[in-house]
């Protein structure tokens, strides 16, 4: 019997096996299945598919982020990049991306393993987008829903970042804490411990920054984790902190992981700066190693560095003098504003420790135009700049108005004699400066010897119209011109002496006599002019009448009173603030001030010398027995009914409301600034609204309001708020009233110094984005100039940006015109509408006080522009 085999049944069998065998393979890989199938083929589709890719575009942002992290080795330097708006939305396409891919992954593979992971990464695109929010909630939600414990933890280490960057703190430490009691994977305890070192290092938590490194140390096991850098940032904390054999050896550490080149060169360099120092050994094996990184030809770009690190060295051995060369040194070779503005500090405050004020004035200055504005502590050498400017000028007047009265007791031949020699000795030629090698030193330090000092080596007056008798203006001269031409002769034509030099010998000789005797001549001819004009100089200042001596008198009186003041309530050094009161009463035993000064006697020698507080307390009870001073020496309840501070302040508020109220402007000024020095109290707004008033007379009704305005914005709580409030709005309508009365006038000459002005509006929230691209601008096109930045608020929506500096109107367009031409490629600014223009610095004050914005614009294109088209 033979069977006839029907081959499409059969066909037709087989496709509906595999249909069946199929829809069951799918229903058994059903997302809603718990099968080991199920599981198998979620877990392998979304790990390879979306958490794979969303992971890709995580590494690439977090890698672009740490690419764009430019490190400051003069600070300790960051664990983590810092985001910012600017930069987040430049990964906004990336970042999309991940929240995509990690989103199909669990949107589509619930039962997957891979599901928190792609949480996390959803969290973490929402932290680096700055959606602070979202992220937070992302992290808590992993920790409260996910069954694995590390994958719990892991987003209790991101949410504890988040926290960290948003600036909430105390949830941080919250978390922290909370990790710490966890049993944690190794990964996880890295990460902890890296997390609460950033917590750390962004409040300035020092001890706690480098006790968490120092834990993680041990765990950083792959080269992602960069070991040599966290070894750097442990060496720069230590070394912070004063422990320098520890720095050292997570230096060496450093070195032993072969991290990037500019790692391995700070590491060298700071290595050598914290070398223990026990024998004279030791001091040359670290001056040598020293040497050594000169002679790298790859650190040619970090010899100023090197000599700034070594003049440090030095300083701590107590060499001062090759300290100051050194770090001179790293002034004249360098191109690096910091290292130039940090050698300026350190030589200011080596000046200082001498006391060498007006040098030290001299550096401090320097230091602040140089020194970036996000300095670390620039607020407090900002603070040291104008305490010593203001210090110096009292001491030059001391100084100026001793010597002007010595000079007027001298006769006509005496005084010739004495300009000779000061004129003499501040042009004396250096003809063998010629034959040397040109010096690279900074010669700061040499200034000429005035002749109106009681002392041959102290300087002269500061506002002095001659500018040899001037302290201040020679040494910051002197600074300029020596880190651009060096430490060359002074003499006629010397630039085309300093060529002669760069010639061969050989021409050298053959114009070498005849040149000496030019040099002579001209140099004997520009004496007998400068003798002259010297001469002519102090006959017109000289006092030859009872009168003017009687004022130079009052000036150094005066100058006496506030360099006590100085000494002893603002650089808080009791002994110089002791000896200047002292001679404040001995030269002017009448003084107006003598009440005063035997209370701060009384104060400053209570606990070094209680006989002589007792001294003093006792001539201030018997020969000022009415006098505050006294009541508040007698009465310890006097004292403390407002504080001590407040109650010197009323008496002093009181008797500058007399002179206010007798139209005595300028001396209710200086007693209200008397006041505000002794510092704040609960009194202190009551000072500043009477400043106010006063300025009003004295500086017109535009300061007046600005003053007001500050006031309502720092006091908005005090008693005198809403009489402020009314003042200020009086003010506004003053000014109002007229701006409408007065047609808006620019001044159409253009003269003088210019600012380059950007306007935006206050929404818009352009200043960190402005400063960054102009600090950037400025560096790469304009790395000679020393121009400032600042900004204010114009209307209550408009604010003005402003580069300032520019020397004249020529300048001011070049500036804008290369602005606007590379202003596309900024890409910071690129998403920000505003105006930016040229104007003069008269113009500027108008535009300032008449907030007329449109019609300087229309004054600018009439003005400006309209010689480009």
């Amino acid at each position: 019997m033979r069977f006839v085999t029907n081959k499409r049944l059969l066909v037709k069998i087989n496709i509906a096996s595999l249909c069946i065998a199929i829809g069951l393979l799918l229903s058994g890989c059903s997302a809603e299945r718990n099968t080991v199938t199920s599981k198998a083929f979620h877990n392998l589709a979304s790990h390879y598919n979306g958490y794979f890719y969303a992971e890709e575009e995580m590494t690439k942002v977090e890698l672009g982020y740490a690419k764009s992290m430019t490190d400051d080795y003069n600070r300790i330097l960051r664990l983590y990049p810092k985001l910012d708006s600017t930069q987040s939305a430049s990964y906004d396409k990336e970042l999309k991306e991940v929240v995509k891919m990690a989103s199909l992954a669990i949107q589509y593979h619930k039962n997957s393993k891979w599901v928190d992971d792609s949480y996390i990464l959803v969290g973490k695109a929402r932290l680096y987008a700055l959606d602070w929010g979202n992220a937070i909630q992302t992290f808590k939600f992993v920790n409260t829903n996910s069954k694995d414990k590390d994958a719990r933890h892991q987003a209790i280490i991101n949410l504890i970042r988040t926290f960290t960057e948003h600036g909430e703190y105390n949830n941080a430490k919250a978390a922290a804490d909370f990790l710490q009691k966890e049993e944690l994977n190794t990964e996880n305890k890295k990460q902890l411990f890296l997390e609460r070192a950033y917590l750390a290092q962004t409040q300035n938590d020092l001890d706690k920054m480098v006790f968490n490194l120092t834990q993680a140390a041990p765990l950083l096991q792959k080269k992602s984790d960069r070991p040599g850098r966290i070894y750097f940032i442990i060496g720069q904390v230590y070394q912070k902190l004063g422990f320098e054999a520890q720095a050292y050896n997570y230096y060496r550490k450093c070195l032993g992981t072969h991290p990037e080149y500019e790692v391995d060169f700070y590491a060298r360099l700071y290595s050598a700066q914290v070398t223990e120092i026990s024998r004279s050994r030791d001091i040359s094996t670290a001056r040598k190693s020293f040497k050594r990184l000169l002679k790298d030809s790859k650190n040619r770009d970090f010899k100023d560095k090197i000599y700034y690190e070594m003049g440090l060295f030095e300083r701590k051995r107590g060499n001062i003098e090759q300290g100051v060369e050194y770090l001179n040194q790293a002034i004249r070779i360098g191109n690096n504003k910091r290292v130039d503005g940090e050698a300026y500090l350190r030589l200011g405050e080596m000046n200082y420790d001498k006391k060498k004020y007006e040098l030290s004035q001299a550096y401090y200055d320097s230091a602040v135009k140089t020194l970036p504005v996000d300095y670390e502590g620039i607020a407090s050498i900002k603070k040291r700049q104008e305490i010593l400017n203001e210090f110096v000028q009292h001491l030059t007047t001391i100084r100026w108005q001793d010597s002007l009265l010595v000079l007027s007791q001298m006769d006509t031949a005496a005084l010739r004699l004495q300009v000779e020699a000061a004129v003499k000795a501040s042009m004396k030629p250096e003809l063998e400066g010629k034959k040397k090698k040109k010096s690279n030193r900074i010669n700061i330090e040499q200034a000429p010897t005035s002749i109106f000092a009681t002392d041959p080596n102290d300087a002269g007056n500061e506002n002095s119209t001659w500018y040899f008798a001037n302290a201040t203006a020679v040494a910051l001269g002197q600074t300029e011109f020596a880190r651009v031409w060096g430490n060359i002769a002074l003499e006629d034509n010397w630039r085309i002496s300093q060529r002669a030099t760069a010639r061969p010998q050989a021409s050298i000789n053959d114009v070498e006599a005849p040149q000496s005797n030019n040099n002579a001549n001209e140099s004997t001819n520009s004496q007998a002019s400068n003798i002259e004009t010297a001469l002519v100089k102090i006959k017109e200042q000289l006092l030859d009448t009872d009168e003017k001596k009687e004022a130079s008198l009052k000036m150094i009186e005066e100058a006496y009173y506030m360099l006590g003041d100085i000494y002893s309530l603002k650089l808080e050094e009791p002994a110089n603030a002791i000896e200047t009161y002292n001679t404040l009463l001995k030269r002017f035993p009448e003084t107006d001030y003598r009440a005063e000064v035997l209370y701060r006697l009384y104060i400053l020698n209570k606990e070094s010398n209680p006989d002589g507080a007792n001294a003093f307390a006792n001539i201030l009870k018997s020969d000022f027995p009415e006098s505050s001073w006294t009541k508040i020496l007698l009465n310890p309840d006097y004292l403390t009914e407002a504080g001590k501070v407040a109650v010197r302040q009323k008496a002093l508020y009181a008797v500058a409301y007399n002179y206010y109220t007798g139209d005595v402007y300028d001396s209710a000024n200086v007693i209200l600034q008397n006041a505000k020095m002794l510092g704040l109290s609960t009194f202190t707004p009551n000072l500043e609204l009477l400043e106010a008033l006063v300025s009003a007379k004295t500086e017109g009704v535009e300061t007046y309001k600005q003053k007001l305005q500050t006031f309502t914005e720092i006091y908005p709580e005090h008693q005198l708020y809403a009489y402020a409030k009314k003042l200020l709005e009086a003010a506004e309508k003053k000014l109002i009233s007229e701006s409408t009365t007065t047609a808006i006038k620019y001044e159409t000459e253009l003269l003088g110094q210019h600012v380059f002005v950007i306007a935006f509006n206050k929404q818009e929230g352009l200043s960190d984005a402005l400063q960054n691209a102009l600090q950037a601008f400025n560096k790469q096109h304009y790395t000679q100039q020393n121009f400032s930045m600042s900004n204010t608020k114009l209307t209550e929506d408009k604010f003005i940006f402003m580069i300032s500096g520019i020397s004249d109107r020529l300048a001011a367009k070049a500036y804008i015109n290369l602005f606007n031409e590379k202003l596309a490629a900024m890409n910071a600014l690129k998403n920000y509408n505003f105006n930016n223009f040229v104007i003069s610095e008269e113009n500027l004050d108008t535009l300032k006080r008449t907030q007329a914005l449109n019609e300087y614009l229309i004054f600018y294109k009439q003005n400006y522009q309209t010689e480009n088209q």
